[in-house]
């Protein structure tokens, strides 16, 4: 544990958090910038003293339930929270590899070629997935294991409120709150899924609401409309299959009526693929 470093990243955290983004006053006669250190602690339901012992660097070894209310009280990004877990010492939650998924699905979902297809854990990150569900998504390949999560997606993403319509999200990111809470409730020890939600209650005051509320259901079929860039709108039926002897894995797949306008831009999209 360093603890000097520690004591001087929670200060430099603290100064760039305003009383207005974490929902306090701000009074007239503050001269301190960003947060009080009786607000932090506040935040992060600790005492006062605990708190200022962390700061002058010489507090106790926190725990990763402390490191979790932080980085929450802080705001924090992905980044930011794993820099303050190598600081106090405590492993840091890494996610999920393609590795965790059954030969089987792996060799299943490259079968499905004219179907997009995709293997997701608990915590919504994306394991695997076939070349149809890549282009489809946006070039799954090509981006970090950090950012395949579907939910940093919906409350994130810029470029998702172009691919679905505003309906389409607003169900799709309250469906994905609630059965990402049941998930929580299954897997309690799940320091992943622990992570996700600290850092997702930092960021996105969207998700904060939806999360509060405490709605439960378990992600089934939904239908879904894409505006994909390069074909045009897709009319999807998202369906959901549990994985055999896997109960923390999902088979996602998205299929369309035959011979729909949808299915055809499919198609076109599945031949992008061959050229590509």
């Amino acid at each position: 544990m360093n603890r000097v470093e520690l004591a001087e990243f929670l200060r430099s955290r603290r100064s760039r958090v305003t009383p207005r983004e974490v929902g306090l006053p701000e009074g007239d006669r503050r001269r301190t910038p960003g947060l009080r250190r009786q607000e932090v602690a506040q935040l992060a339901g600790m005492s006062i003293d605990y708190y200022i012992r962390l700061e002058q660097g010489r507090g106790p070894h926190p725990s990763r339930q402390v490191l979790n209310a932080l980085a929450r009280a802080l705001m924090l990004s992905q980044d930011e929270r794993a820099h303050l877990f190598h600081l106090a010492g405590q492993p840091v939650e890494t996610s999920r590899r393609t590795s965790d998924v059954p030969d089987r699905m792996l060799h299943l979902i490259a079968f499905l070629e004219e179907v997009p297809a995709y293997v997701l854990d608990a915590r919504y990150d994306i394991l695997a997935w076939n070349p149809l569900a890549s282009v489809l998504m946006g070039d799954l390949d090509a981006q970090p294991l950090d950012d395949r999560n579907v939910i940093r997606w919906v409350f994130r993403s810029p470029d998702l409120a172009e691919r679905l319509s505003d309906e389409a999200r607003s169900r799709f990111a309250r469906a994905s709150i609630a059965d990402l809470r049941a998930a929580a409730g299954r897997y309690p020890d799940d320091p992943g899924i622990q992570a996700l939600v600290t850092e997702m209650l930092a960021l996105s005051p969207e998700f904060a609401e939806l999360w509060a509320r405490h709605e439960v259901g378990i992600r089934r079929d939904q239908r879904k409309r894409i505006v994909h860039p390069l074909v045009g709108t897709i009319d999807a039926i998202c369906q959901v299959l549990p994985v055999p002897d896997r109960d923390d894995l999902r088979l996602v797949l998205y299929t369309t009526e035959p011979g729909s306008p949808s299915h055809q831009a499919l198609r076109e999209l599945r031949q992008l693929t061959l050229s590509s």
